[in-house]
């Protein structure tokens, strides 16, 4: 099946790079080689385990589009234009979920881990995250998309929010209030105070707006998670946050306390 996000990966390895040149050429920012080098690496692993998972996967979307009473016809123009909205508010919810239930933190957690802010965090992507992401997206083909649509809608919606992990570029007059932009995901990073669990957004800025999880950038932002990972293990990126969830499930009294510490909030994990 066609999958947008893999055929984007040699522009994704050439806008890291001249994004690193014109760092180091023009001073704006230091980059840490290390870091660049181990975020890449989970990003093509992910990449791997994601066509793993995506057998199992396919078979999902598969029956709950078997099950849709209604089928959208893909050679309508307004079927592509319903989708787009769709998806954008399913990743939304999936986002929003990500950061406020510790179970799928858990995953969402390598993402943000890195303490730098550069295009190379954009691919540094949960190993595992195929388990259980699906649950938020399994509906679109209920509605009655294809699920060959949703795969390129759902990766143009991915390759459109690479570009948005950047210091390089500002504030972008009018467009800051429609689209997700640099600055907006530059507050989604940052791990002040005042910007933890805001602006979910993939494409379109408007569900923040409109469900109240918007804050503006008016402060530097410090990246990473509230507890810094400070390693450049790429397996423990991917498994830290569970050994630790465990670890406290273990010393939690009673069922319905280890309950919370799986599906309540993260809480200072971050």
């Amino acid at each position: 099946m066609f999958n947008p996000v893999v055929i984007a990966i040699p522009f994704f390895a050439a806008a890291i790079a001249l994004e690193a040149w014109w760092s180091n050429r023009t001073g704006v920012a230091v980059l840490d080689k290390k870091d660049i080098w181990n975020n890449i690496f989970i990003g093509f692993a992910s990449v791997g385990f994601g066509l793993l998972f995506g057998i199992f996967i396919s078979a999902i979307y598969s029956g709950a589009y078997w099950l849709a009473p209604f089928k959208f016809p893909a050679d309508a123009w307004w079927s592509w234009v319903i989708l787009f909205f769709v998806d954008d508010l399913a990743y939304y919810i999936f986002h929003r979920v990500s950061h406020e239930t510790r179970l799928f933190w858990n995953f969402h957690v390598v993402h943000h881990s890195s303490e730098e802010y550069n295009l190379s965090v954009a691919v540094r992507q949960s190993w595992f995250s195929g388990l259980l992401h699906w649950i938020f997206y399994a509906p679109v083909m209920l509605l009655g998309f294809a699920p060959w649509m949703f795969v390129i809608m759902h990766g143009f919606n991915l390759i459109y929010q690479f570009w948005i992990h950047t210091k390089l570029v500002g504030r972008l007059g009018p467009l800051e209030w429609v689209l997700n932009t640099p600055s907006h995901h530059r507050v989604h990073h940052g791990v002040n105070e005042k910007y933890i669990d805001r602006n979910y957004a993939g494409v379109l800025i408007i569900w923040d707006r409109l469900f109240g999880s918007f804050t503006e950038e008016d402060e530097e932002p410090r990246y990473g998670i509230i507890k810094p990972l400070r390693s450049y293990n790429p397996l423990w990126a991917n498994t830290h946050a569970w050994v630790e969830m465990w670890q406290e499930i273990k010393h939690r009294p009673s069922l319905f306390s280890k309950l919370q510490c799986i599906f309540a909030s993260p809480n200072m994990d971050r």
